[in-house]
Formats: structure tokens, sequence, C-alpha cells
């Protein structure tokens, strides 16, 4: 069994609040995710952030295949960090760490994915053929919307 990771930082010139109100709010996730896939939240997006909360969506992560994704929030830790795993989606596995943390100037935010794909040997070959490079791309999308947002740091 073969876990992958992805690793992402980024300095906003933000306060912490400003950070943790945009970041913790789910319904941010269709502005920092890009047009073509299709993110659209059916539930749970209702309510601020808190340990327990699913959340379900619809993405269109490639060849236009519409998936239903659902995840928990599995630990919040009130502007510090939070975590989102998937119950049901496009992966064996899928544990997000976000953390944000205060620095000079603005804030720092590190994403920590851990993932498995599925369909064993078969999702490992393609895996860095098609799923790294669309991960890698959904969170340069994420960086440069964040940037054009908030400016740079």
């Amino acid at each position: 069994m073969k876990i992958y990771r992805l690793h992402k930082k980024q300095n906003l010139p933000i306060s912490i609040d400003t950070a943790w109100n945009f970041l913790s709010d789910p319904t941010n996730l269709k502005i920092i995710t890009p047009d073509y896939m299709g993110f659209n939240i059916l539930s749970g997006a209702d309510r601020p952030m808190f340990a327990g909360q699913i959340i379900q969506y619809i993405v269109t992560p490639v060849l236009g295949i519409k998936t239903k994704w659902v995840t928990e929030i599995t630990h919040v830790d009130n502007k510090h960090y939070f975590v989102d795993e998937q119950r049901f989606g496009p992966y064996a596995l899928w544990h997000h760490k976000h953390f944000i943390k205060k620095i000079d100037g603005g804030v720092e935010m590190e994403d920590i994915i851990d993932y498995k794909v599925p369909f064993g040997i078969l999702g490992q070959l393609v895996h860095p053929i098609i799923v790294k490079p669309k991960l890698e791309e959904i969170f340069n999308y994420r960086t440069t919307k964040l940037e054009e947002l908030f400016g740079k740091y």
C-alpha cells in the first residue's frame, strides 16, 4: 500500500483572523477550485466549522466524470489548524491537514495531504501521469487565486 504526500506552503499579507475566516468556511472552496472541476457543495456547509461536520460535494476531477465526495472535519483548533478526511470519494485515503500561523507581516498557510489512490497497482501506475499532476495543478491554482484575493506576501 503506497501512501503519497502533497505538501504546500504559502505566505499571505493578511491577519490570522482573515485567513481563518476564509479558509475555515467550506463555501469558499468553490472560489479557490478551478471552474472546470464543477465544484458544488450539496450539504453540510451551513454552519461554522466544527469537529464531526460532514460536507458533501460534487466534483468533476477528470474526463468530465462527476464524483460525489464526502468529507468529515475531524479536528479543529480555532485559528491554528483543521483536518478534513474523505469518507467517500475518489481516493482510497484522503487526510488533509490545514495549518495557519502568524508570521511577520501576515500568515503562513501549510497544507499536508496524505492520500492513497484506488485500484492497487493500476492506480500507482497512473499516479505520476494523472493524479499527482492534477493535484499539483489544483493547489497551484489555489496559490494563485489566494494571491489574487489577498495580495502577495
